[in-house]
């Protein structure tokens, strides 16, 4: 027997689980798709939510594989290595919410299909 599962309810919790990541400078960003994963028994829900929770270690990993010694950098040279890799800490915000909304799009326009980021190494 297979089991039917509501299309908005989906979207919502689909969009919630990448949309949290907006939260990420606060820890508890993640406690939004862990949540939904123990929570909820829809597997397209469930696969999303578990991409968000890889999302977000990714996110901190290359954030501070990128931005502790660009702030090492900052403060050995008294503020200048800040101006001269700003470049680089926006390409990082940009990859970061691009792909997030990009995520998000895709789990309003095609819910019965779960996202998965591109170029993300997956724990879960």
């Amino acid at each position: 027997m297979q089991a039917t599962f509501d299309s908005d309810k989906r979207k919502l919790l689909s969009s919630l689980c990448h949309g949290a990541i907006f939260f990420s400078t606060a820890l508890f960003s993640i406690g939004v798709p862990i949540v939904i994963n123990l929570l909820s028994d829809d597997p397209v829900v469930k696969s999303n939510a578990k991409e968000s929770i890889n999302f977000h270690f990714n996110v901190w990993f290359w954030a501070t594989v990128i931005g502790v010694p660009l702030a090492v950098l900052s403060w050995l040279t008294f503020g200048l290595g800040g101006i001269i890799f700003f470049p680089v800490v926006a390409l990082g915000f940009a990859l970061h919410w691009g792909l997030t909304i990009w995520a998000i799009f895709h789990c309003l326009s095609q819910p019965d299909e779960p996202f998965r980021y591109p170029f993300t190494f997956r724990i879960f």
